[in-house]
C-alpha cells in the first residue's frame, strides 16, 4: 500500500504532544512527514525532555497511524527535544547562545569537571547543540577528556571580524586554555589577566547557534567567578559535591555565592558525584565511603532541587582519562545516572525559564577596599 502524506497528517491531529494543549499539527511539533510506499517517517519537536515523554510520543504516533490509516505501515519516529527559550535578556550576550549553565563545587576533587564533560556529552546525545567552555583557567581538564590534547582553535572570519573556533568533540564545541598552553607549563596569572583571558574565549568565539553552553568553573568562590557573572547573565548554575560533610560546607558557600541578593543566579540544583561503590565483583552491594545521601540532605536543606547522583566506579576514571567520557557507553548504569540527571537539568532550566525573569550580567565596583556587587 502506498501511503499519503495527508491522511498521515490528518491523523496526527488527533494527538497532541505532551504539555501541549494544541494537537501535534496545529502546534508545530510534527516538523516534517515522509512516506514512501507502505513507509512514513515523522519528525517532531517536543518540549518535554523526559525519556517517558519521548517514548510515550513515539508510541502515540504509530499507534494512531496503526489504527486510522494502515495497520501494517512501517513507521519511524525522531523525536527531538526542544531546548528552552531563553527571555531576551539585558546587558551582554552571545548571539546564538540560548541557555548557559555554570557548573560549580565548593571545593576541589569533588569531580566537577567529569560531571561537566559528561553532562555535555548527554546533552548532545539528546540532540542538543553543545559548549563547553573551560573556565577552570589553573587546572583545565577539558582537552584531556575529550581526547583533544595538543589541539589548536582555528582563525574563522565571522561578519569581518575574526574569531576562535571551538574545538568539536563528541558533538560538544569547546573551548579552554589548556589549547593555548604547553602541558608542563603553570598558568601563573593574577586576576585581571585570568579575566581578560576568558572575556577572549567567550566573546572572540565562533560558537553558532548553541542550546546550552556549559561553564566549567574553577573550585571555590573567587574572583573567576564573580569575573564570569560579570561578563555573562548565567541562565542557572548547578553545584557539585560529594556525601562527606567537608566537601558539603563547601557546596553550602557555592550555593551561597549564587544567591546573594546582588548575584541573584538560579541555583538548579545539586549533583552528589562518588555517592557510594559497588565492587565488580559484588554488583548488588553498595558501600557508602564518604556517607550517605549528603548532597541530597543538603539539597532539601537548602530547599534546591536534588538533580542526581553518580556512584564511584573505576570506568569513570578510566574513560576522562582517555578521553572517551562515561556517557558515551551505551546500556549502561553510567549511561542511566548521566541520562538521569542531564535530563533533571534540561527540566529545571525549563521550569526557570519558564517561572523566573531573565538573569543580568552584574557589574563590580571596588568601595573602601571592599568588593561590592550589583546589577547592571
Amino acid at each position: 500500500m502506498k501511503l499519503n502524506r495527508k491522511d498521515i497528517l490528518k491523523a496526527l491531529e488527533s494527538i497532541s504532544a505532551p504539555g501541549e494543549g494544541k494537537n501535534m499539527v496545529e502546534s508545530g511539533a510534527v516538523t516534517n512527514v515522509m512516506t514512501f510506499g507502505d513507509e512514513v517517517v515523522v519528525d517532531i519537536n517536543i518540549s518535554n525532555p523526559t525519556l517517558q515523554a519521548r517514548k510515550k510520543t513515539e508510541v502515540e504516533i504509530m499507534k494512531t497511524i496503526h489504527d486510522k490509516v494502515y495497520e501494517k505501515a512501517k513507521v519511524k519516529v525522531n523525536v527531538k527535544v526542544e531546548a528552552p527559550d531563553k527571555p531576551t535578556i539585558k546587558g551582554k550576550v552571545i548571539p546564538g547562545i540560548k541557555n548557559i549553565v555554570a557548573v560549580a563545587s565548593g571545593k576541589g576533587g569533588v569531580g566537577k569537571s567529569t560531571v561537566t564533560t559528561n553532562l555535555a556529552v548527554s546533552l548532545a546525545k539528546m540532540g542538543f547543540k553543545v559548549g563547553l567552555l573551560d573556565a577552570d583557567i589553573y587546572g583545565p581538564s577539558a582537552p584531556i577528556m575529550f581526547d583533544v590534547e595538543g589541539e589548536k582553535p582555528l582563525a574563522v572570519n565571522v561578519d569581518g571580524k575574526s574569531k576562535m573556533k571551538p574545538i568539536e568533540s563528541y558533538g560538544v564545541k569547546i573551548l579552554s586554555i589548556g589549547f593555548f598552553t604547553q602541558p608542563n607549563q603553570a598558568v601563573i596569572w593574577r586576576g585581571p589577566m585570568a579575566a581578560k583571558a576568558l572575556n577572549q574565549m567567550i566573546f572572540d568565539a565562533a560558537w553558532g547557534e548553541i542550546d546550552f553552553l556549559l561553564l566549567d568553573l574553577p573550585p571555590g568562590t573567587g574572583d573567576i567567578h564573580l569575573s564570569i557573572m560579570q561578563s555573562l547573565p548565567i541562565t542557572g548554575a548547578v553545584v557539585v559535591s560529594t556525601p562527606q560533610t567537608v566537601a558539603l560546607a563547601d557546596a553550602r558557600k557555592g550555593v551561597a555565592m549564587f544567591q546573594q541578593e546582588n548575584i541573584n543566579v538560579p541555583v538548579l540544583g545539586i549533583i552528589e558525584n562518588m555517592a557510594y561503590f559497588t565492587p565488580e565483583e559484588l554488583p548488588d552491594n553498595k558501600y557508602y565511603i564518604f556517607g550517605r545521601e549528603g548532597a541530597k540532605n543538603l539539597a532539601e536543606d537548602l530547599k534546591v532541587p536534588f538533580l542526581g547522583e553518580i556512584p564511584l566506579v573505576q570506568s569513570i576514571r578510566e574513560a576522562g582519562d582517555i578521553g572517551r567520557p562515561a556517557a558515551l557507553q551505551t546500556a549502561t548504569p553510567l549511561e542511566e545516572a548521566f541520562e538521569g540527571l542531564t535530563r533533571n537539568v534540561v527540566q529545571e532550566v525549563v521550569n526557570r525559564n519558564k517561572s523566573l525573569p531573565p538573569t543580568e550580567a552584574i557589574k563590580i565596583t571596588t568601595m573602601a577596599g571592599c568588593s561590592a556587587v550589583n546589577k547592571k
